[in-house]
């Protein structure tokens, strides 16, 4: 697989909306799902081909076959700080009086190693204690969910904001407004507040090796003619979708699980400093963090599941390890629907476990989990991964950012 960059500009506002099982109200998203992604660009593709789809022909490859194209979401970007978009996890607190990083707030930490630690050394971990010359000193913190983007040492956080459209209902015989039909769509804004600066998003597409090149080459030829979302024929949903030449996907699963350790371990140790040593962490020990970097459906004996069990991951794997134990799960649930264009028809409502969700295993085996840890930052985990979803990445940085550290 190669993956190929995509850079979205929104030239008008986006009505990407989730649906809700048990109302008629419709939520627009915080970003931009890949399935939208991939719906629009086989729409594109299907358009400007204009024939069957064969089972052998490129399309099929891409969107149907049994290696197919990973359009993962896209995510708001900083159009000044050219780096790479990453979900804050669950365990990352920020101050409930100023949240946010250093540039804005007062700091954002993370809390996974300590908890581990206090749960194993017998004690209460308490997120607002106190702590000497720390700038949260004395304030109540609370969860702080969202994207951050990061260039050396600095952080911050990415969103999109929100407007309503207020729209009226059009009398097809009179072309006059009708009375009593007034609605509002829920839009993404196409810039930033009080600035004339497009809002960028964005995302990246795995495709197989050899048909990365032709994608990338369709996308850019086409790059002003996709819309995004509902509402096109209202003006809504226009974009530019920029694509880079496909790249080697690169991991670095190695180094970020050999930094988590020793983070891991030195804190450790600084609580049997103060508490008294209650055993040392075994020697040959690899601990690991899988972190939801998109939601994910998870199942488990035909059943949904919002936690990835020690079997669950073997399945997913496909690597036998009876020394695999999960320590702690930190997830939360939530639905999503959708519309299949092809179809012309709603999605299932799908029970999704919440991204920012955060697992924490252990091994015995690093050499035997290596590749696989690869292949989950490439091709995720649960069920409709070429949609976007169940997105992961081994060890987020963010874990290293503890409470003394905040950023």
């Amino acid at each position: 697989m190669k993956k190929i960059e995509l850079e979205i500009k929104a030239l008008s506002p986006l009505a990407i909306g989730q649906k809700k099982p048990g109302g008629n109200i419709s939520e627009v998203e915080d970003c931009i799902p890949g399935s939208v992604i991939r719906g629009a660009v086989a729409g594109q593709i299907l358009k400007q081909t204009n024939q069957e789809i064969e089972p052998d022909d490129d399309f099929y490859k891409l969107f149907l076959g049994g290696n197919p194209a990973i359009f993962q979401n896209a995510y708001p970007g900083d159009a000044k700080i050219k780096a790479e978009v990453i979900v804050i996890p669950t365990t990352a607190l920020s101050s409930k009086i100023r949240p946010g990083f250093k540039t804005k707030g007062d700091g954002v930490f993370d809390t996974l190693i300590d908890r581990f630690c206090a749960e194993n050394y017998g004690q209460i971990y308490d997120f607002n204690s106190p702590i000497e010359g720390n700038e949260v000193e004395g304030d109540r913190v609370d969860n702080f969910p969202g994207f951050y983007s990061r260039k050396s040492s600095k952080y911050s956080k990415n969103s999109a904001k929100t407007r309503l459209l207020t729209r009226v209902g059009i009398n097809r015989r009179r072309a006059t407004s009708e009375e009593r039909v007034l609605y509002s769509i829920e839009v993404l804004n196409e810039s930033k507040e009080q600035k004339k600066e497009a809002v960028i998003y964005t995302s990246t597409i795995l495709a197989p090796d050899d048909l990365a090149n032709t994608l990338q080459t369709f996308i850019h030829n086409h790059q002003d003619s996709f819309r995004l979302g509902g509402a096109s024929s209202r003006g809504l949903g226009k974009v530019k979708m920029t694509a880079k030449p496909p790249q080697e996907i690169e991991s670095k699963v190695n180094d970020q699980i050999d930094k988590f350790n020793q983070k891991l371990r030195k804190r450790w140790d600084e609580w049997g400093n103060i508490f008294g040593t209650v055993s040392d962490l075994p020697a040959n020990r690899i601990y690991f963090t899988i972190d939801l970097q998109a939601d994910a459906i998870l199942t488990e004996n035909w059943q949904r599941t919002t936690v990835i069990s020690e079997t669950m991951l073997q399945q997913f794997t496909g690597v036998k390890d009876s020394s695999l134990q999960l320590h702690t799960a930190y997830s939360s649930y939530d639905y999503r629907s959708g519309w299949n264009a092809a179809w012309g028809l709603m999605k299932d409502v799908e029970l999704v476990t919440n991204r920012g969700g955060v697992y924490l295993f252990s091994t015995d085996n690093k050499d035997l989990w290596l590749q696989a840890w690869e292949d989950l930052e490439v091709y995720g985990i649960g069920d409709r991964t070429s949609e976007g979803f169940g997105q992961v990445q081994i060890c987020n940085e963010f874990h290293l950012v503890l409470r003394e550290e905040a950023v």
